[in-house]
């Protein structure tokens, strides 16, 4: 069936390994202007997936810590990650203040928490992730996509997961 989307698809994820372990795994496949959108309530898990998407782009997790009031972190692994947190935010032109547009155009992939804050913060393509509590110890990631960039990493993420260890839910 090539050439049909992959997304919506959806992972459950039953320990807080498990959540950082998908991190890692799209982290590790991240490439060059890249963007991931993080949606879902507190306490739902973004920043610990977040930091395991860190680790996996290569990053040393002492360097990361959660952006919520810096609003955008940038770091440096086997490719630069900007790390943003809209959470605070309350207008398009607080978004710009930090000079979040800018690093969009400057090398690396993006990795945006409470991405719909701001509307229009998110590229056409973007792939996005809603973690949502089922329980808990449980957490559903739901992931969409919504161009061709966006879709190759959800592929690559897809194959890394295939390829990793028992510990990533199937």
């Amino acid at each position: 069936m090539a050439g049909l989307p992959l997304a919506p698809i959806s992972f459950t994820s039953r320990e807080t390994e498990q959540t950082a372990a998908l991190g890692r795994a799209l982290g590790a496949v991240l490439e060059e202007h890249d963007y991931v959108g993080l949606r879902g309530q507190l306490g739902a898990g973004k920043t610990l997936f977040s930091r395991g998407v860190a680790e996996g782009a290569g990053v040393p997790l002492d360097d990361v810590s959660s952006p919520t009031y810096s609003i955008v972190q940038s770091y440096s692994g086997r490719l630069r990650l900007h790390h943003a947190d809209l959470y605070r935010l309350t207008s398009d032109a607080d978004l710009f203040s930090t000079g979040y547009y800018d690093l969009l155009e400057e090398p690396g992939a993006f990795l945006v928490e409470w991405v719909d804050q701001i509307a229009g913060a998110a590229p056409d393509d973007a792939m996005r992730i809603s973690i949502e509590v089922t329980s808990p110890d449980a957490r559903t990631m739901r992931v969409t996509t919504s161009g061709p960039k966006s879709e190759a990493l959800l592929a690559r993420w897809l194959e890394a997961i295939a390829a990793g260890t028992s510990s990533l839910p199937g």
